[in-house]
């Protein structure tokens, strides 16, 4: 985090990033001495409630975020910042968006925990938009001009007013990760798959240890419960809503996992925080598990990014791809989408080769009944979670090149841009298995 001092004092000539947080009520003029270099301008955690007129001056200006702030209107004025493509104004009080605050070249907007009714017809015509954040409004219809955002892959919207889906939304090309929970949408709940409620154990009765993570929805702590003969890990979660959804969501779609090796799912449910916190108990994995890989960059929006030069030898890489197919197939059989399918959520043994898929907070639950009744593993928008399937196999050739030829046909299978055509996790699964030795 920079200061005022440094700005002031041009310590930072030349910068590409600025990220003031400082109690500002108004956009210091001195920003604009680093206009011929700034990139990317973070004013997250002010006070303030509009934005200089002048700002189109910061002519290299490709992401800025003003999140925790007192916004009420997405300021027009960057609509006139044709280099701007991320615009994340998250956790304001913003409740209309001008059409002419969108940026022509707009990839990544996030609007979440805001206090929006609906959205501009025009954010439908921004070519590049590929990553959408509106969790935590109020949103009880979509434009139908996101119907031609074919370049769209993430869309968060749970947590709104939802009470339909448009019939389109299903057929978006390139759409891979989407939240829904926490919408007025009708559907029968798949409570029989829940099984028995999980047991509770209260704060006081926790040892907190090591932060061992943390990501969009929590912290994860190493922990020792009073009566568990082993150490657990908590996920505490960081406030009433994430930007993928609520925590209750989150709880309701893990239950409803249900047991299975290669998925991480809780044990038992927290009670008492000091602070009314709600948290998850999970078994603790053994020391040496790894993220696959780090969660998506400014730069590359929708798409994980792995260590530099890293490659996996064919038969791991085989592994973990029959592990996840196998592990999401028995989501998508439980009538249960994850909506967060992404390598930076799989956790990795690297010396036996197991793999586990958690992080539940995108996760949506699917009706398993109703006037258009389908299979669970048949629901359209499962078809959605095949292409980030796609999007990870085709990641695993690339740092796996002795397993792209039998991992290539199945990722091509299920990035088809005509959702339809894609093949169910279970017929995937049931393919990539043959690979993987008994």
């Amino acid at each position: 985090m920079h200061t005022l001092e440094q700005l002031r004092s041009g310590a930072l000539a030349g910068a590409r990033r600025l990220d003031l947080a400082c109690g500002l009520s108004e956009m210091p003029e001195e920003v604009f001495a680093l206009a011929d270099t700034l990139e990317v301008l973070n004013l997250s955690g002010n006070r303030l409630r509009d934005l200089p007129h002048q700002l189109p001056r910061l002519h290299r200006l490709r992401v800025l975020f003003a999140s925790d702030n007192d916004f009420s209107v997405l300021p027009e004025v960057l609509g006139e910042c044709h280099q701007l493509q991320v615009v994340g104004f998250k956790a304001n009080r913003v409740a209309q968006v001008p059409a002419n605050a969108l940026p022509a070249a707009l990839r990544w907007l996030i609007l979440s925990d805001n206090a929006l009714h609906h959205l501009p017809t025009e954010l439908g015509q921004r070519p590049a938009l590929q990553k959408l954040m509106l969790a935590g409004n109020q949103l009880s219809a979509l434009p139908d001009s996101l119907q031609t955002a074919h370049r769209l892959e993430l869309l968060r919207l749970s947590a709104n007013r939802l009470s339909a889906l448009p019939s389109w939304l299903s057929q978006l090309p390139r759409l891979a990760w989407l939240a829904l929970a926490g919408n007025p949408l009708g559907w029968a709940d798949p409570a029989a798959l829940q099984g028995p409620p999980l047991p509770t154990v209260p704060w006081s009765e926790l040892q907190l240890g090591a932060l061992l993570g943390q990501g969009a929805s929590g912290h994860i702590y190493q922990v020792q419960a009073a009566g568990w003969p082993e150490p657990l890990a908590l996920k505490l979660f960081k406030g009433a809503l994430t930007s993928d959804g609520l925590p209750q969501d989150e709880w309701r779609a893990s239950l409803a996992a249900g047991l299975h090796s290669a998925l991480t799912t809780p044990v038992a449910g927290l009670t008492g925080h000091p602070e009314q916190a709600q948290g998850l108990l999970m078994p603790l994995l053994p020391p040496g598990h790894i993220n696959l890989a780090n969660p998506p960059s400014l730069d590359s929006c929708t798409r994980d990014v792995y260590p530099p030069g890293l490659r996996l030898p064919a038969p791991l890489a085989l592994g973990i791809a029959s592990d996840m197919a196998q592990a999401v197939a028995h989501l998508h059989q439980r009538g249960l989408m994850h909506g967060d399918l992404y390598a930076h959520n799989i956790l990795l043994d690297p010396v036996h080769g197991q793999a586990r898929l958690g992080d539940f907070g995108a996760a949506t639950l699917l009706p398993l009944s109703g006037p258009k009744a389908h299979t669970a593993w048949r629901h359209p928008l499962l078809a959605l979670e095949v292409r980030a399937f796609g999007c990870l196999l085709q990641e695993l050739a690339a740092i796996s090149p002795g397993a792209s030829a039998a991992l290539e046909p199945w990722a091509n299978a299920c990035l088809s841009e005509v959702p339809a055509e894609r093949p169910t996790m279970a017929t995937v699964a049931a393919a990539l298995c043959r690979f993987v030795p008994p």
